[in-house]
């Protein structure tokens, strides 16, 4: 089967998700890097690199929600209340144990 121009070009929407994709894929790794890296120049190298696309993925998100691509929906109340209250137990019971579980 020959596969032509169109076969295999992606439509807007994919491949801005494509891109996000991606983006979302480097975070992790420079972070996973960063979290690794044990020389001064090379952590602030990846901590940059990090930054960069982080703002490049935030401008992904822009452009696909302002086309109607990504629609994040409004969190509700009560989801926020229970996020809060479970970081709170978090945060007491590591002041609690000293840092340890």
């Amino acid at each position: 089967m020959k596969l032509t121009k169109q076969d295999t070009t992606l439509c807007e929407k994919d491949a801005l998700q494509d891109m996000l994709d991606s983006e979302k894929t480097l975070m992790s790794l420079y972070t996973t890097a960063l979290y690794e890296g044990s020389g001064k120049n090379i952590r602030k190298n990846f901590s940059d690199n990090l930054m960069e696309v982080a703002n490049s993925q935030y401008t992904l998100f822009q452009q696909m929600s302002a086309r109607g691509y990504y629609e994040a929906p409004p969190a509700k109340k009560d989801m926020i209340d229970n996020a809060a209250d479970m970081f709170k137990k978090e945060q007491k019971e590591l002041k609690s144990s000293g840092g340890q579980k």
